[in-house]
């Protein structure tokens, strides 16, 4: 059978029931098959070097079901943005409080509490918005003085909702893009995240002169990057 690019499939090859699913990725920079685990999308991603690789790639999968099902099944629980909610904010708890009206929401106090107005939806919407400019503001910042750290002229930065990437650096045009929800890591965490993708200016790849970049920028990043493998999945299921 021929498999193709962003294909989903059933984890149980007889396709009976509504199992865990695959999705099939080709990525042309990947060394070898692998399957990770999207928890926000409730998925097991499937990742070759070519489509044609795609075929072993299920394959394998498929042998690893019962890690699949185990994994996802212990996937942390989405967590609406909705007053009385604790949420993180550069690894510090924030209690989200409603005010009466249609207020943005804005930070209180001694940055613990967030206030918004509006109910429902549009509440939920205001509280993000807040994180999103948080997140914009914060890793502009750590973005400049990491570019200035390296003698890099200026990108341009962008703030998204990835579905399980927490940036991406595109080293021809000079962008930079950031999942927003890293604003909600600790300030070590958030730093890493922007020394990674800005260290993609001097090596596009992840090979050890890259990390030697990252190292220079931050030192030991190791650290970080298990941080963000242990807990990224909860951050992606906050406002879900």
């Amino acid at each position: 059978m021929a498999y193709r690019n962003g294909q989903r499939l059933p984890l149980d090859e007889s396709g009976a029931g509504a199992g865990p699913v695959l999705r099939l990725s080709v990525n042309p920079r990947a060394r070898r098959l692998s399957v990770r685990i999207d928890a926000r999308a409730g998925e097991a991603v499937v990742i070759a070097p070519t489509e044609r690789g795609l075929s072993q790639a299920v394959a394998f999968a498929r042998s690893k079901a019962v890690w699949i099902s185990e994994r996802l099944a212990v996937r942390p629980k989405s967590r609406p943005l909705e007053p009385g909610q604790v949420i993180s904010l550069r690894g510090r708890p924030v209690r989200l409080e409603a005010v009466p009206g249609a207020g943005a929401a804005r930070l209180v106090g001694d940055g613990t509490i967030i206030r918004s107005g509006g109910e429902g939806e549009a509440y939920a919407r205001r509280i993000e918005n807040l994180l999103k400019r948080e997140a914009r503001d914060t890793l502009l910042e750590r973005t400049d003085h990491h570019l200035r750290a390296l003698g890099q002229g200026p990108v341009k930065m962008g703030i998204a909702d990835t579905r399980s990437r927490w940036g991406s650096c595109s080293p021809h045009n000079r962008t930079i893009r950031y999942s927003w929800r890293v604003i909600m890591a600790p300030p070590p965490v958030i730093d890493y995240l922007a020394a990674h993708e800005v260290a993609h200016l001097v090596h596009a790849d992840h090979s050890p002169a890259y990390w030697s970049v990252v190292e220079r920028l931050v030192g030991d990043h190791k650290p970080w990057r298990k941080w963000l493998k242990d807990y990224g999945a909860a951050l992606h299921a906050v406002g879900r």
